[in-house]
């Protein structure tokens, strides 16, 4: 069953490409036809690449690992941070900062020194400095809080890029191809989806079109998170169902050892002393 439906993705403007003669030609496959100077995207093909691209999406939460979210344009900030934040994923909505991912552990660096200032504000360090080094000190936390906050808990690199609009996020693109992790988009007419692993055609300018293919995005993957909970959960009850059995066998293997022991003295006096025919026997 899709995830999304045709008449939804219509209604949200999804098929609304750009100006004719702004078009990349490696987009022609996904594009149904021009109207007015305007290229109308094939919606679908839009609702199969959503499909696809909602399953791989499903399989990496469920195997625990992250997706980072990269929308800094004015249009998807507000969206990608609401959804996103919902399912509990690291995101990008300000300035992408160069070398997040080929100098991860740089950016780790700036996270914890974000962390250092919020301990030393509880243990009461802050209170020492003078007024001006606080206010400084405050400045910096709150630079920091608007560009990394929200990637505060990855503390490892991303399984997955999700990039809304490929040619303002061409930093991030070519940072994930470098390292081999695998780059989800949505791509516009314009945009060149060359280096896109999963491709999704649509209208990444409008906040519509952008929130309705989120939707489908953040719901596979609270699904991927929700069948991974279960599977531990049942692989705790059915450890637990084992530690539980395997008591009864080893007090039975525990009582079977000590009676083992205890016979063994009686066996060996009988062994030893000589029997009452011997005797007899050797008295005649």
């Amino acid at each position: 069953m899709p995830r999304t439906d045709f008449n939804q993705l219509l209604e949200a403007g999804v098929h609304f490409g750009h100006l004719k003669r702004k078009w990349n030609p490696k987009m022609a496959p996904y594009i149904f036809m021009e109207k007015n100077g305007i290229h109308i995207i094939d919606l679908h093909k839009t609702v199969i690449k959503i499909d696809e691209a909602a399953a791989a999406l499903k399989q990496i939460a469920k195997s625990g690992r992250r997706v980072l979210f990269v929308a800094t344009k004015k249009q998807a900030k507000e969206v990608v941070a609401e959804k996103v934040a919902a399912v509990n994923m690291p995101y990008v909505t300000e300035r992408w900062p160069g070398g997040m991912l080929t100098n991860f552990p740089t950016i780790r660096k700036a996270v914890k020194k974000m962390s250092t200032i919020d301990r030393m504000t509880n243990d009461g360090t802050y209170d020492n400095f003078s007024k001006r080094e606080k206010l400084q000190i405050a400045r910096q936390r709150a630079k920091l809080e608007k560009n990394l906050g929200s990637i505060a808990d990855l503390t490892r690199l991303p399984a997955a890029l999700f990039v809304v609009d490929v040619q303002k996020e061409s930093n991030a693109v070519k940072e994930a191809k470098r390292l081999n992790i695998p780059v989800f988009a949505m791509v516009d007419t314009c945009c060149d989806p060359t280096d896109i692993d999963y491709v999704i055609p649509a209208n990444d300018d409008a906040t519509k079109s952008i929130a309705v293919v989120l939707d489908a995005v953040t719901a596979a993957i609270a699904e991927g998170l929700t069948e991974r909970k279960l599977e531990k959960e049942k692989e705790a009850a059915e450890s637990d169902k084992e530690e539980k059995e395997a008591k009864p066998r080893i007090k039975k293997a525990v009582k079977a050892n000590v009676a083992e022991e205890a016979e063994a003295p009686v066996a060996a006096e009988a062994a030893a002393a000589p029997s009452q025919e011997v005797k007899e026997e050797a008295a005649e």
